[in-house]
């Protein structure tokens, strides 16, 4: 007998806004993302984690705040 568990992250996108600034690659405008985290084991939620990120909206890339 084989037992299998199953560990997993859901994320979802709670929220967008326009944040202040320019992306500095292309210029474009930066958009704030409230992003929540669901760490489960076997179905079960263990762990809700609530982030803000940033992106660009003419490049896509992901922008970290220093």
């Amino acid at each position: 007998m084989c037992l299998v568990f199953v560990c997993d992250e859901d994320e979802r996108v709670v929220s967008r806004q326009p944040a202040p600034g320019a992306c500095p690659y292309c210029g474009g405008m930066i958009q704030a993302m409230d992003v929540e985290s669901q760490w489960r084991f076997c179905f079960l939620p263990l762990c809700f984690k609530t982030k803000r990120r940033y992106y660009c909206t003419l490049c896509t890339r992901k922008l970290v705040v220093q």
